[in-house]
């Protein structure tokens, strides 16, 4: 090494200097890395095969890719996404394949944001995978499932990484205090009491988050007399300010689908947890406003219609006075469609009525119920028959409104929550009502 490339190392980041370089060293993910999984020994013995690490930002995954370059025997080549084009990446391949075939020697191409890849360039590289050309290591933070081509997932061994506990954090922050060659060892460093846990949990499992933490703490910390630094609570909190949540989509798309399935599950305190993290990763708050106008109607429909009142209101809220303001509106709308007496009886209703446009032909309107309001209706015999409601008693007249291959066929069965009890009463007593008059003919 250099005298360049040491200070060049010297300046980098707190946690790029502080990366593990063996598998000893290697924090948490014991579940795919400790020792005697598969991974750790195909490692070990350098028999990797392509693979995908997928997990959260700061939970290891490119520090386990540096270590496998490090461990194996193979020729490493990192390369990103976004700035390797096709053209770059086949010169990769092409000298993967002249090493291999002159020197036995194989290639290990790491890419980092793989989800971000083209079909171009998945396409370029899927042969030398399928021909064992090179070793793929992809590294994401995406879903490869959603994300990334099918033929390149179905090729790799995917492992999924886990946010690191507090207790790996803590570990991560005390080694990086201690050791004299990378970290701060050389310097008497003491953390008030509190500002290691705070750290720890602040973090959300982001080692680099904490660490970059720690990095800012020292150099913002006035030296005491005798040289030593005295971390305080107030430095360590203003090191980081907010507690780092996972931003990823495939994390973002969790967290809606937990919020509103705990809408759906009238728990309005789980979804005001999760109402509030959405808030907090940068969620437009007329995504959350259309979600309730459509929970309003899926989920609670007839059986509470003021929950439509809400919900729209909320919405409107949002529009007009914006955020954070209108998040005093949503919350009321979310408290209220979870309190509100549940029923799918619309949603279901929906769906059977659409489903019947496809097995059923279209046919004619039935004479009394079409048009009348052009010159000569009449004549062509439209609206003959036709009943007007009001005209009766109780403004309700029993005759065929279904089209005629429908005639029979029920689509909303109100239940018995709610207001839909009334909907509901009202309906039998109108059945009862029909069958008695048919008994009577």
């Amino acid at each position: 090494m250099d005298l360049f490339t040491q200070q060049a190392q010297k300046r980098a980041p707190l946690a790029d200097r502080m990366r593990p370089r063996t598998l000893n060293e290697f924090i948490g993910q014991k579940h795919v890395v400790g020792k005697g999984t598969v991974l750790y020994n195909a490692i070990l013995n350098d028999k990797l095969v392509s693979c995908i690490f997928y997990g959260p930002p700061g939970c290891g995954k490119t520090t386990l890719a540096s270590i496998i370059a490090e461990t194996t025997k193979s020729k490493f080549v990192r390369i990103n996404a976004v700035s390797t084009g096709v053209k770059e990446m086949r010169g990769i391949l092409d000298e993967a394949e002249r090493d291999l075939k002159l020197y036995g020697v194989a290639t290990v191409v790491l890419l980092d944001e793989c989800h971000r890849w083209t079909r171009a360039q998945s396409d370029t590289i899927l042969p030398a995978i399928e021909k064992g050309t090179i070793k793929f290591i992809g590294s994401t933070t995406e879903n490869p499932m959603i994300s990334m081509t099918p033929a390149i997932v179905s090729r790799c061994r995917i492992f999924q990484f886990h946010p690191l506990s507090p207790a790996d954090v803590e570990t991560a922050i005390l080694r990086a205090m201690e050791d004299e060659e990378r970290g701060f060892g050389k310097e008497n460093i003491t953390l008030e009491d509190g500002v290691l846990s705070y750290w720890a949990n602040a973090a959300n499992g982001d080692v680099r988050t904490a660490l970059n933490a720690l990095e800012l703490a020292v150099g913002a910390t006035i030296p005491n007399a005798d040289g030593s630094l005295t971390i305080t609570k107030e430095i360590g909190e203003q090191s980081m300010q907010q507690r780092m949540l996972n931003g990823g989509d495939d994390h973002y798309y969790n967290v809606l689908s937990a919020f509103c399935k705990s809408l759906r599950g009238g728990d309005a305190d789980a979804a005001l947890a999760w109402f509030a993290r959405l808030i907090y990763m940068g969620a437009d708050a007329r995504i959350i406003a259309r979600r309730l106008i459509a929970h309003a109607s899926e989920d609670i429909g007839l059986a509470n219609p003021a929950a439509m009142v809400q919900a729209v209101t909320a919405a409107q809220a949002v529009e007009l006075i914006g955020m954070p303001e209108a998040g005093l509106s949503l919350t009321q709308a979310i408290i209220f469609l979870c309190e509100s007496p549940k029923s799918n009886a619309v949603v279901m209703a929906r769906d059977a009525a659409f489903g019947d446009v496809k097995k059923y032909p279209d046919e004619p309107v039935p004479a009394h119920l079409r048009d009348t309001s052009y010159f000569g209706a009449d004549k062509l015999g439209s609206g003959k028959g036709y009943l007007y409601p009001h005209s009766f008693e109780g403004h309700y007249v029993e005759q065929q409104y279904m089209p005629n291959s429908l005639v029979g066929r029920k689509y909303y069965h109100p239940t018995e929550m709610g207001q839909e009890a009334a909907i509901r009463r009202n309906q039998q007593i109108r059945e009862n009502n029909r069958k008695q008059k048919e008994r009577k003919e």
